[in-house]
């Protein structure tokens, strides 16, 4: 591939790059001499993105309230959005546990695992797919609908969630029943009602699923993460418990305890793009700005990863390889995969083909370990 702006891990050149057998062979910012190199006329090529909290599947299994549809779709669909997107390596974020007993996270997901293996088994994945569970920690259910995934090879992330309204990413109680109400289809009452219910559930559920994840974890190499931080001590927990990642932490506090214990912060793409968190939460911007966010999640809009690290160039808040960093070496990195990332010589010929449209970032093509699948 020559004639290409190369987003390296440190600089932007242009040259050309050598794939062999899957893996990246040569980077060489000369233009290749070879009539049959892929011209990419001047466009940027960049590692495959790499996506560790996509709901994105879950939209597609049910994207009606009580609306189910098969397995093989969704994952069908789900693949070659988040493949369009940029997105070689993606971590579909399944809800284990629902203290409310309703919806999708309340259900069994068994289905999923073997139509994941037959599609890779056939070639038709277009994206690396594994698993980060979402551990519902107030759920009385966690354990066992964590169970299908326990031991899977595609395993890669457990994080440890409490939603309970009125703390963390919910503590301001008028935005979580706008959110429950909208999403849900609560009345008023019934938010009232489940409210006073919260603190029984934690009392009975919270403490004991959290430390049965989390010796999981670490008994089984996972890499672990924490949920909606909002105090130190919320990631000083998280630390003692050996999570690596804090996941959306709602405060600058937060944010802040996360970088001086080594845990890397995660912030939402589309709260980049928007210029603030749907949640009434610190903006990611303002992560950026003060030098404590490491990597960004699509969450629940794929395209918002590629876009949210223009955004931040853009702007002038990071250099370009920074923000791609942010949405590939460094979210890489966090959860153990060393072998993608970064334009690099011996890493996967994960690449994204992009041109710049009126200021846009649109993806053209994308490689996954050499192969072409969009």
């Amino acid at each position: 591939m020559t004639h290409a702006r190369l987003v390296l891990p440190g600089e932007v050149v242009m040259g050309t790059v050598v794939v062999r057998d899957g893996r990246i062979a040569e980077i060489d910012a000369a233009p290749s001499r070879l009539t049959t190199a892929i011209d990419l006329d001047g466009d940027y090529l960049l590692p495959g993105l790499v996506e560790l909290h996509t709901d994105n599947l879950e939209r597609h299994a049910m994207p009606r309230p009580k609306v189910r549809f098969p397995m093989w779709g969704a994952v069908q669909a789900h693949d070659a959005e988040v493949a369009c997107a940029g997105i070689t390596t993606v971590f579909d974020a399944i809800g284990v546990g629902d203290p409310y007993h309703q919806g999708f996270r309340a259900q069994r997901q068994d289905a999923l695992l073997p139509v994941l293996d037959a599609l890779e088994d056939a070639g038709l994945l277009r994206a690396d797919h594994r698993i980060h569970a979402r551990c519902e920690l107030p759920a009385s259910d966690a354990r066992a609908l964590f169970e299908p995934f326990a031991h899977h090879r595609r395993l890669g992330l457990v994080s440890l969630m409490d939603h309970t309204p009125g703390q963390r990413q919910w503590a301001d109680l008028d935005h979580a029943r706008v959110y429950y109400t909208g999403k849900k289809g609560w009345s008023d009452a019934q938010f009232d009602h489940e409210v006073r219910l919260a603190p029984a559930r934690q009392r009975d559920h919270t403490g004991p699923n959290r430390d049965w994840f989390a010796a999981y974890a670490r008994a089984t190499g996972t890499a672990l993460a924490s949920h909606d931080d909002t105090t130190a001590a919320h990631v000083d927990e998280a630390h003692r418990l050996g999570a690596v990642i804090s996941e959306f932490p709602t405060t600058l506090d937060a944010a802040r305890r996360a970088r001086a214990c080594g845990l890397l912060t995660l912030a939402g793409a589309p709260n980049v793009l928007r210029g603030a968190s749907h949640a009434g939460n610190v903006a990611a911007v303002t992560l950026v700005r003060e030098g404590v966010l490491d990597a960004l999640s699509s969450d629940y809009l794929p395209s918002s990863l590629l876009a949210a690290a223009w955004q931040l160039a853009d702007e002038g808040l990071l250099d370009l390889p920074a923000a791609v960093r942010l949405v590939t070496q460094q979210p890489a990195h966090a959860v153990g995969l060393t072998d993608r990332g970064a334009l690099a010589c011996g890493r996967r010929a994960d690449l994204v083909r992009v041109r710049v449209v009126a200021g846009h970032p649109v993806v053209r093509a994308v490689w996954n370990a050499g192969r072409q699948v969009v």
